[in-house]
């Protein structure tokens, strides 16, 4: 019997390595789109799927070009096609707006195009985000909350979400979008505000840092653990019919809770080494998000299991061990 394939832009990103190990796990092969300069920066660029480079099929390609996306999709002749590339670093969609529209807009554009062009039969999974809702009118916000975003990339996520549904609607697509809330691991980018704090705890903790400077500390989020979070990704896209689906834990907590865990998990007060720096306030902040994934509960058996200490805890045993082996 044939193994089903699947193609994933974003491969190398965490929630593309945690999704590729998860289909190779279900006998799936495996395909990604990489930019062509992956290919010469492995050792970097490749990171989170270097254990992975034996058992997938990488193809070059760029959001930011029709042509090439083409090209990797008739190449990969995929059955299920998981959109997860994106300029996806918020802070960044303020510094600049244009690429960030640019890439997330046009790319899931050609992305739809060429999927309906070469594959039309491929199911297409689109990475939402609760950034999308921004400063909503109700908590917490459910499939039908009014969209209401505050920065560029959250309105890219918007654009791409209804481009989805315009082909669900318009050609037949089954294009399903997932609104996954923040959700964080041990492969975060250190960009991250998650990151950033578990990375700085560990060198804090073994003497190579004094202070971190963050942003507003009672921006409140609802964190899961990606590992968690691409297992709904799979399952939106074998629902009989495509929808969308919000993707949450049901709970939140501040930048504030999250440095005091991380701190915690090393055996130190955050309140000694943490300074609020107003330069790093975004100019329109989200104050909170709290999702309600009612509709993965019950339509995809989906619900999240780890904890926010667990979670905290993971990332911040995994960078004191790597910051360890740095020394």
């Amino acid at each position: 019997m044939a193994k089903k394939r699947a193609l994933i832009t974003g491969i190398t990103g965490q929630d593309g390595s945690y999704l590729a190990e998860f289909l190779l796990e279900r006998d799936y092969e495996v395909h990604g789109t990489v930019r062509r300069v992956a290919f010469e920066d492995q050792a970097r660029r490749l990171e989170r799927i270097r254990h992975l480079l034996d058992r997938v099929t990488l193809h070059p390609a760029s959001l930011e070009s029709y042509a090439s996306l083409h090209r990797a999709i008739g190449a990969a002749r995929p059955e299920e096609c998981y959109h997860l590339a994106a300029q996806s670093f918020v802070a960044e969609s303020f510094e600049d707006e244009f690429s960030t529209m640019n890439v997330n807009v046009n790319g899931t554009h050609f992305l739809l195009a060429a999927v309906r062009e070469a594959v039309p039969e491929c199911r297409v999974y689109f990475a939402g985000s609760s950034e999308m809702f921004g400063q909503a009118d109700e908590s917490p916000q459910t499939e039908s909350t009014r969209f209401h975003p505050r920065s560029c990339y959250g309105i890219s996520k918007v654009a791409g979400y209804h481009l989805s549904r315009n082909y669900r609607e318009a050609y037949g697509t089954f294009a399903a979008c997932g609104i996954l809330f923040n959700h964080e691991s041990p492969r975060r980018g250190r960009e991250f505000v998650t990151r950033k704090i578990t990375t700085a705890v560990a060198r804090i903790r073994r003497g190579l840092e004094r202070k971190l400077r963050l942003g507003r500390l009672d921006a409140q989020r609802d964190w899961g653990h990606a590992r968690e979070y691409v297992h709904a990704m799979w399952a939106m896209l074998q629902r009989p019919e495509p929808r969308d689906y919000v993707i949450a834990t049901g709970v939140t907590h501040s930048v504030r809770d999250f440095a005091a865990a991380a701190f915690a998990a090393a055996d130190l007060d955050w309140e000694q080494y943490v300074e609020v720096d107003p330069s790093l306030y975004r100019p329109a902040e989200v104050t909170a998000l709290r999702g309600d994934a009612s509709r993965a509960h019950r339509e995809l058996n989906w619900r999240a299991t780890v904890g926010f200490d667990q979670l905290v805890a993971e990332m911040v045993e995994t960078d004191l061990e790597a910051v360890g082996a740095q020394k």
